[in-house]
């Protein structure tokens, strides 16, 4: 049986017995009427939960992420229930000369998630392109109960394949600004509005996201980045370092993620002429930006990609963990994952001032707020010596008490089956 939050308020993301902290006395932003989100009624018996999500024979998840990309929000959710249902995730498709059209299936997470792709020839026209997925994709939905199954939509880009099917229930778990992202799509807009018209509940990744969407669907909630705590706290134990990071003298300024074109490159060269004697090290893929634009220095230390499973052992090795974000279209409504993670490391952590950083994490002093080379410089000074904080370090510990991603999905779960019911009240009203 689930473990729920009874009181859990929507758009905070948390149970009220820890509620998001800008609706609390201890934060500065205290949201007017008009953006303070609705309280979701309580469902008396949880165990209907279990029941819902036995009547779920599939959940179709729609993404423009990679399952193998790297480990985030959808990886965390789509993976517990996969432990309930069958979970299929479909990706972007391949595309290479004299490729017959078909969909390849990979299993993961031990087999409980099947991974989807379909492989296209070359030379097709997007029109060509869809056609061929939604016959490949016909097919393969032949085989299922639309009644019992659930689309789960990451992308509106999707919409192009799958607009032909009506399934028991539409999810679009909005997890970016996906139009402010380079190389969007010039339909991306055009679509999500159809999506928003077709889901039946809309979660976001975020308070800044929420706040973008509210109004554009009747059942928005927010779910801000969660963490798993027991993961990430294994940096507070481990002590050898790993090889390639072994070498690299302290302190020791890190950073994981994806480096693309929200990662601030002029901050980083910035700060590393500043403090030669400071070590940078930078964990993740180079994606949608040129490498060679990326500043070289002795003391900026580039270690690439890295498996979900390796990154407490890099963390355990750093002194301070940045958000290195800039502040421009693409970081409008982000709400990083590492930020929670890097807490749970018990690594002191500045930011640049992202919205979803600055409320709630800045504004309880649990993360340091800067912006430009010179007062970052000086949040990374303050930082070094926070490290030996064990107030500050309790503090963040007794807010990171009240998140996790188990609570996140069992709240979400919670949702659907009260909007599936709704939808079911509806459907036999109208029958009579």
């Amino acid at each position: 049986m689930f473990d729920l939050d009874l009181d859990f308020i929507p758009g905070g993301g948390s149970s009220s017995s820890t509620p998001e902290p800008e609706v609390t006395s201890t934060s500065t932003h205290a949201p007017s009427v008009k953006n303070t989100p609705k309280t979701a009624p309580k469902i008396a018996n949880d165990t209907s939960l279990e029941a819902y999500l036995t009547s779920v024979s599939a959940i179709i998840c729609l993404s423009h992420l990679r399952w193998d990309f790297v480990y985030q929000r959808p990886q965390h959710l789509l993976s517990r229930f996969a432990k309930h249902t069958r979970l299929f995730f479909f990706e972007e498709p391949y595309f290479y000369d004299n490729a017959q059209p078909r969909l390849e299936m990979e299993e993961r997470e031990d087999g409980r998630v099947t991974k989807v792709i379909a492989h296209l020839p070359n030379g097709l026209t997007p029109e060509e392109s869809d056609a061929k997925q939604i016959e490949l994709l016909n097919a393969f939905m032949a085989d299922h109960d639309l009644s019992k199954t659930v689309f789960w939509y990451y992308t509106p880009m999707a919409l192009e394949i799958t607009r032909q099917f009506t399934p028991a229930l539409t999810v679009f778990d909005v997890m970016d600004e996906l139009s402010a992202f380079k190389f969007a799509p010039p339909r991306l807009l055009e679509l999500e509005s159809e999506l928003l018209q077709k889901a039946d509940v809309v979660f976001t990744g975020g308070q800044s996201l929420y706040e973008a969407k509210k109004d554009r669907h009747k059942e928005v909630y927010a779910f801000p980045s969660s963490i798993d705590k027991v993961h990430f706290a294994q940096a507070r134990q481990i002590q050898a370092d790993p090889a390639d990071q072994a070498n690299i003298p302290h302190p020791r300024m890190g950073f994981f993620g994806v480096v693309d074109e929200r990662f601030d490159i002029e901050l980083l060269r910035e700060l590393s002429a500043a403090r030669p004697e400071w070590q940078f090290v930078i964990i993740g893929p180079v994606v949608k930006i040129d490498a060679a634009v990326l500043p070289n220095a002795e003391n900026i230390h580039y270690l690439g990609g890295k498996s979900y499973q390796e990154l407490p052992s890099y963390l355990a090795g750093w002194d301070v963990a940045m958000l290195l974000f800039a502040l421009n279209d693409s970081t409008k409504y982000i709400s990083p994952t590492k930020t929670p993670e890097y807490l749970a490391a018990g690594k002191p952590v500045v930011s640049t001032s992202i919205r979803d950083v600055v409320r709630p994490y800045g504004d309880l002093n649990l993360v340091q707020i800067a912006d430009g080379a010179k007062d970052f410089e000086a949040a990374l000074e303050k930082a070094l010596a926070q490290k030996d904080d064990a107030k500050w370090r309790h503090r963040a510990d007794e807010y990171l008490a009240g998140i996790s991603w188990d609570k996140t999905w069992q709240n979400m779960v919670r949702l659907m089956q009260m909007v599936s019911t709704e939808k079911k009240t509806k459907r036999d009203s109208a029958a009579k």
